[in-house]
């Protein structure tokens, strides 16, 4: 079954998006007053979009945090253990380049068919020396490969009345940073207008109801100012070395978006089935095994999950689940969706409105959803000096003792009570400024 939306449908003359101008396409002129017959008034303006803010995610998942710097730095902890890919030999000797291996170190080294087990006799800078413990040579130990090897640490071996370790290893750890960005909107309304009442009664998503348009303006400027403030930290992007935007004195921040593409992890293709997910718990257990987790995803993504998860029910064939109680009847109503399942970790499954929404990424289509890992870790602040608990996504905003930036909002004018200048006009203006972080992004998987 094939569904179009219809953006302007028949006999309505609404174009559903904000404009600049009071325009034929944005007011209902369907109405003839100079008729001698009065029509029938449909007083109450119809709501046919429902709750049009998209701000929910990060009001879910995160923090607000006070910042009084423009920079935001922190460091993460590296792996623990030592690792290095793409490694080459030549008989007993491995190419690594700037590795940390040291000598009497024992290691597993694959070429991903054939493994070896050995000890490390003599290091370089680019190099490592290894005698195999399971035949003369590597070769001859059972390691076919020669390219494109594995080569990990696990333990050591010293023959008796030798000296220490030489060498040592120093704490591994990643240091990131992101800037806030200035965010700004305004709404403008003449004096004039503030005083024509419109026969229309008008509401907005937080409430607001009466006969005064600028009213539904200012709202919805305002409610879209807080779309914004979210939309920025989702999809923000570091202005990269060599832009227009960095040569125009802009830098950009990194949003959620490109911190998980750059950092994190990229899942592509439909959840079909169990082993779908699985293949992201293998990820996951390459990570930081976060238990629990949240799936953030439009309604084609969240309609193949549910399938997947209803597919496992094979009504009583041996070895399927079943779901629910067993008291259904007739009049009972359906539960068709589901919230949460475990696999290995807890998946927990929201849709995110701003996936889906036609005036938004769900015009793109070209992301389907985020797993996000829930809880809260322990990072290194580089501006407080210590260390700190965090929530793996959490905003930071600007402010001082003198100046709060968090969400900021002033009247400009000589309209609407405002006495600042002698425009006759009611300007509102509102601003913020913030950056996201997100900590452990090797944790998040972006879904396409």
């Amino acid at each position: 079954m094939a569904v179009t939306m219809n953006p302007t449908p028949a006999g309505v003359a609404v174009t559903p998006a904000p404009s600049k101008a009071v325009l034929s396409t944005n007011y209902i002129t369907d109405f003839d007053f100079l008729n001698q017959y009065l029509p029938d008034l449909y007083e109450k303006e119809f709501e046919r979009y429902g709750n049009r803010s998209i701000a929910s995610f990060l009001r879910l998942v995160g923090a607000e945090v006070p910042s009084n710097s423009d920079l935001i730095k922190w460091s993460e902890q590296g792996r623990l253990h030592v690792i290095v890919k793409a490694a080459t030999r030549s008989g007993e000797t491995i190419a690594a380049t700037k590795h940390s291996f040291r000598v009497n170190q024992t290691v597993i080294i694959s070429d991903g068919v054939t493994t070896a087990k050995a000890l490390i006799t003599g290091t370089t800078t680019d190099d490592i020396t290894v005698a195999a413990y399971g035949g003369s040579t590597l070769t001859a130990a059972g390691l076919t490969g020669t390219s494109g090897l594995t080569v990990y640490v696990y333990g050591s071996e010293f023959k008796k009345g030798t000296n220490g370790m030489s060498g040592s290893l120093e704490a591994n750890s990643d240091i990131f940073e992101n800037s806030p960005i200035i965010i700004k909107d305004k709404y403008e309304v003449a004096g004039s207008d503030m005083a024509q009442i419109g026969w229309i009664e008008v509401t907005t998503e937080n409430g607001a109801t009466g006969y005064l348009w600028y009213l539904k303006s200012e709202h919805e400027t305002r409610l879209r100012f807080e779309d914004y403030l979210e939309t920025s930290m989702v999809e923000g992007e570091l202005a990269a070395d060599g832009s227009a935007a960095k040569t125009a004195g802009y830098k950009g921040t990194e949003g959620l978006f490109s911190a998980i593409e750059s950092r994190g992890n990229i899942a592509t293709g439909s959840i079909a089935g169990k082993t779908d997910v699985e293949s992201i718990v293998k990820v996951l257990d390459k990570q930081g095994a976060i238990q629990e987790n949240v799936m953030f995803v439009n309604r084609a993504k969240s309609f193949e999950i549910d399938n997947m998860l209803a597919g496992l029910n094979t009504y009583g064939t041996a070895g399927a689940a079943s779901f629910g109680l067993f008291d259904n009847d007739k009049d009972m109503a359906l539960e068709l969706g589901f919230s949460g399942f475990n696999i290995g970790y807890d998946f927990y499954k929201s849709d995110w409105k701003y996936l889906n929404d036609a005036t938004t990424r769900g015009a793109i289509e070209d992301i389907d959803g985020v797993i996000v890992p829930a809880g809260t870790t322990t990072i290194y602040d580089q501006v407080l000096g210590k260390n700190a608990k965090r929530p793996f996504l959490h905003v930071r905003y600007r402010k001082s003792e003198a100046e709060d930036r968090k969400y900021k909002t002033w009247t400009l004018g000589s309209a609407g009570g405002a006495s600042t200048s002698d425009l006759d006009a009611m300007q509102v203006h509102f601003l913020s400024e913030r950056a996201l972080c997100v900590m452990g992004a090797n944790n998040f998987v972006l879904l396409k």
